[in-house]
């Protein structure tokens, strides 16, 4: 079973038992209770409008902080000296999904 969920104004499919990134969470969130935006049991669909009814998603945090890829960002203009170099390190916290169940 396969479910679409809103965690900090984005979007993801998660199914039980599995670990992802979302966008940093406030420190000392442990458990999270997440609403279905979409359904999917097999062959069979739900979706909501706009969420699912009765249906609930539990997730736990494994890592509050965890660091994500270095980006690079380089603006450069040949023949005029202009070159500068920043770089950004989002961070993220990881959850597990837990069981999507009914209410």
């Amino acid at each position: 079973m396969k479910a679409v969920v809103k965690v900090g104004g984005k979007q993801y499919v998660v199914a039980e038992k599995e670990t992802l990134l979302v966008d940093r969470l406030p420190e000392g969130t442990k458990e999270l209770t997440l609403d279905a935006l979409m359904l999917v049991d097999g062959d069979k669909s739900t979706v909501g409008t706009p969420l699912v009814k009765g249906v609930s998603i539990k997730a736990k945090v494994v890592e509050e902080e965890v660091k994500g890829d270095k980006l690079r960002v380089i603006r450069y203009k040949a023949k005029k000296r202009v070159n500068t170099q920043t770089g950004h390190r989002q961070k993220y916290s990881r959850i597990q999904v837990g069981t999507i169940g009914k209410k």
